[in-house]
């Protein structure tokens, strides 16, 4: 059935804005953000509208308030940037990672696909996929999340350096597009709280069974093809960030 879009109420857009500008390293931690009174002229919206703004902004951890300063960036140590997120980033502007923080690429190989990443890339259980495994760190060389990326051999031919640890300098999302033409159209993200095994405790520097975030994602192109599937775990605290809206049907 055909529904009407309707665009968000006007604090959410301006939250919004001020939100990408944290999640793509314009606005840093602890970088002071436009008052109530600023956004009032800026957008040319109500002050109850702008306060409303910050408030969310602040309900989210986002931002905090500091005396004398006003409302300032509070985002280190505090925000991870998913799969999705990246794939976000990239798009808008032109970057993989917040400032700072980078990946190292511990693994890239051709392996037999095992039962459940099979079944989300549409091939036989068994049959050769890529498995590339990947850790980020913030800008203090801090471990934030490890995960592992998984593509069909078919892209492997296509797309090579996906078998190579070296950094896929354009991220592997665009990279995958340039090379095969099938862009991300469509992401399906599932988050579950969990224990770390000892690869991941290894890799976050944690004890193992140690409370983490685990995230499973596939990325879809508009005609419904599987790019990847991806697996990843995240430290506790580090927040990830989703919007959505309510529609009148």
């Amino acid at each position: 059935m055909p529904t009407i879009e309707r665009p968000d109420p006007p604090y959410v857009q301006i939250a919004k804005h001020i939100q990408g500008e944290i999640l793509a390293g314009h606005l840093k931690d602890g970088d002071p953000v436009p008052s109530a009174r600023k956004i009032m002229s800026t957008w040319n919206v109500a002050m109850a509208t702008a306060a409303k703004a910050l408030a969310t902004l602040r309900a989210d951890g986002l931002i905090r308030s500091k005396p004398g300063v006003g409302s300032v960036v509070q985002s280190k140590g505090s925000l991870h940037h998913s799969a999705r997120d990246r794939v976000v980033s990239i798009h808008r502007t032109g970057k993989i990672y917040p400032p700072g923080h980078y990946a190292k690429i511990r693994s890239a190989e051709l392996v037999p696909a095992p039962e459940m990443v099979a079944d989300a890339l549409g091939i036989e259980a068994g049959a050769p996929a890529v498995r590339r495994q990947r850790t980020t760190f913030t800008a203090e060389d801090t471990p934030v999340s490890t995960s592992v990326s998984w593509f069909t051999s078919e892209f492997a031919r296509q797309a090579p350096l996906l078998l190579e640890t070296g950094r896929i300098v354009q991220g592997t999302a665009k990279y995958v597009e340039e090379r095969t033409g099938h862009a991300v159209a469509a992401t399906y993200v599932q988050h579950a709280a969990g224990l770390a095994s000892e690869e991941e405790a290894g890799e976050l520097g944690i004890d193992v069974s140690s409370a983490v975030l685990m995230s499973r994602n596939r990325f879809l192109d508009a005609e419904g093809v599987v790019i990847e599937y991806g697996e990843s775990t995240a430290l506790p605290g580090h927040w990830v960030f989703y919007e959505y809206t309510n529609e009148e049907r």
